[in-house]
């Protein structure tokens, strides 16, 4: 069985920082496209970055570049996000996600939120 769990969310305020793990089990991490997403309420899910299979490619939405970093630790089966000067606006529930066999596979997300 796949399992992916993301942690590491909170309360914080704004201009704060955040980091994220998704431990991943069932799978070779290193081997998967991987990604985060997340979804304000009342919104439908935003992409927030990806880290490719094999070199570890990396991607962002324009929205976070710059200020989030996706990482992952191949001994801990392990991806991350770190998450620096947080903005109101990237409130949501974090989600990490990849495709098996074609089909999305996502964890039970972690709760961010960022306000004063």
């Amino acid at each position: 069985e796949v399992l992916l769990v993301e942690s590491g969310g909170g309360l914080v305020q704004p201009g704060g920082s955040l980091r994220l793990s998704c431990v991943v089990s069932g799978i070779v991490l290193a081997t998967y496209d991987m990604n985060w997403f997340r979804q304000a309420p009342g919104k439908g899910p935003e992409w927030v970055s990806a880290i490719k299979s094999g070199g570890g490619s990396t991607y962002y939405a324009d929205s976070v570049k710059g200020r989030f970093t996706i990482s992952r630790d191949h001994a801990k089966n392990t991806m991350y996000l770190q998450m620096n000067s947080l903005k109101p606006e990237d409130s949501g529930v974090y989600y990490c996600s990849t495709l098996l066999s074609g089909t999305p596979t996502r964890g039970q997300g972690t709760q961010v939120t960022v306000s004063s």
